[in-house]
């Protein structure tokens, strides 16, 4: 099960012409289950609001990677493939190189990521799915419409560059301020709960 963002995701805006133009709406999706693992730090903090857990996702960050994450990014201007992966290979590489800990296999990755995109083309109200998981692969996904598809386009096996697309969106310098803002907000709901992992069940999203 999934803890939700999406009703209230944040978006990716240009300004273009003089002119504010939302390119992309983009949610994040926390695997439930990731809540108890974080809370008991989440409590010990003097700071319990947002600008508390802003620092707070950076500082449990290798806890996040223990678990699910499923981002969407949702088109609200027409995008080609080729133009979006390009965008998002370069805010990875740059985050990989930072780590220290790009090699050859982050180098092929990236490649593979450029391939799953060359042909595409992404209308408004289609949608991008990356599914990050704790193993280490990433599973894109491609849909025209609203439910999640139940199976992905590829699956790239480079743990380094999953947890880079999701840190491009909601990390420190990510594509989408707004976004992590909205996460921020929710966490900041949920972990001052007295039970936050049943209090999230309430409002989730499934799998299929």
């Amino acid at each position: 099960m999934w803890l939700i963002t999406f009703n209230h995701a944040g978006i990716r805006w240009f300004d273009i012409k003089g002119k504010f133009v939302i390119v992309t709406v983009i949610g994040v999706y926390l695997e439930a289950m990731a809540l108890p693992s974080i809370s008991a730090k989440w409590k010990r903090q003097e700071c319990k609001g947002v600008d508390g857990i802003r620092p707070f996702l950076q500082s449990t960050r290798h806890r996040w990677c223990e678990f699910e994450k499923l981002a969407r990014v949702t088109m609200k201007k027409r995008l080609t493939g080729i133009r979006y992966s390009e965008k998002v290979v370069e805010y990875c590489e740059e985050i990989m190189k930072a780590s220290g800990k790009y090699t050859r296999s982050e180098a092929k990755a990236i490649d593979q990521f450029l391939m799953v995109f060359k042909n595409q083309d992404f209308p408004p109200g289609s949608s991008i799915i990356f599914a990050i998981c704790p193993k280490g692969s990433l599973t894109i996904a491609f849909s025209k419409e609203e439910r999640v598809p139940k199976t992905g386009k590829a699956v790239i096996k480079n743990k380094l560059l999953g947890e880079a697309v999701l840190e491009s969106m909601i990390g420190k310098n990510g594509v989408s301020p707004a976004t992590r803002k909205s996460l921020a907000e929710r966490l900041s709901k949920l972990m001052n709960k007295k039970d936050p992992y049943n209090e999230a069940n309430v409002n989730v999203a499934t799998k299929n």
